[in-house]
């Protein structure tokens, strides 16, 4: 399956972890495990890896199904510093990781605390094996920049539109195909995750995602979607934009504030 193929009208199939072709080379790879889609974009010479799913062992079983569809040379694109998307990119070593700058230094800050908060929370559900697999692993820092990554034949773009999921988030734009994996800048079948996010800046990345005029993007949860989805999540993040910045004037009191957003879990801020 080396090389461009296919005409991209590939449909989800029950079942964890099948490939599926978005466009011409193009394929997203969704698993049960946190519902995570990942992505293998495939040029000519080279093949992209999106994400790496997270631990020693996922990375493993991803980089066995990416060997199953290429033995192009690989390289990896991390599209946040999440465990879940970046903790496996050991077993696509020496390619290179490409990564937003801000996230080698995110890694840096969080790795431990993430490994261990989410190796208690696999213990706790009884998934042992998970929560040994997750312990086990030091995730290799991303060690290559963003900007397009020639694949022999197709050009694909890895872009800083801005803040939104994390301060750090990499949009990996494939033009030819009119394919976008963004990462947990959108999600799908869950509601988008603010833990970490930069409220304020999240609507506009998405505008911006938009100015791309992708067919499909990827989510980094669940289903491809097409770009009226994120326009709807776009203005449902403007909605809990705008009732952070009226938390943060004081003109509204977080309680509040919480009760009218249209999504959950949003750290509100101390007023000045």
């Amino acid at each position: 399956m080396d090389g461009h193929r296919g005409n991209g009208d590939g449909q989800w199939v029950d079942g964890d972890g099948q490939w599926v072709e978005l466009g011409d080379g193009v394929f997203a790879r969704r698993h049960a495990e946190l519902d995570l889609t990942v992505g293998l974009v495939m040029g000519g010479e080279r093949a992209l890896v999106v994400d790496t799913r997270g631990d020693e062992r996922q990375g493993a079983e991803l980089a066995a199904a990416v060997r199953s569809v290429t033995r192009l040379p690989l390289a990896v694109a991390i599209t946040h510093a999440h465990f879940d998307h970046c903790f496996g990119s050991a077993a696509f070593l020496p390619a290179p990781v490409h990564a937003h700058p801000r996230c080698r230094a995110a890694m840096v800050a969080t790795a431990v605390r993430q490994r261990e908060t989410w190796t208690d929370r696999y213990r706790a559900l009884g998934d042992d094996a998970t929560a040994a697999a997750l312990a086990g692993t030091d995730p290799p820092l991303p060690d290559a920049p963003p900007g397009p990554v020639e694949l022999g034949g197709r050009t694909v773009d890895l872009l800083d539109l801005g803040a939104g999921h994390t301060d750090h988030d990499l949009v990996i734009h494939v033009p030819d195909a009119g394919v976008v994996f963004a990462g947990d800048l959108v999600e799908q079948g869950a509601p988008p995750d603010l833990t970490d996010a930069v409220v304020a800046a999240w609507p506009g990345t998405l505008s911006a995602l938009l100015a791309l005029d992708p067919r499909l993007v990827v989510p980094g949860h669940g289903d491809p979607v097409d770009t009226t989805f994120v326009a709807e999540q776009r203005d449902r993040l403007g909605d809990v934009a705008d009732l952070h910045a009226a938390v943060l004037r004081g003109e509204l009191d977080p309680s509040e504030a919480d009760r009218r957003s249209p999504y959950p879990g949003v750290a509100w801020p101390t007023h000045r």
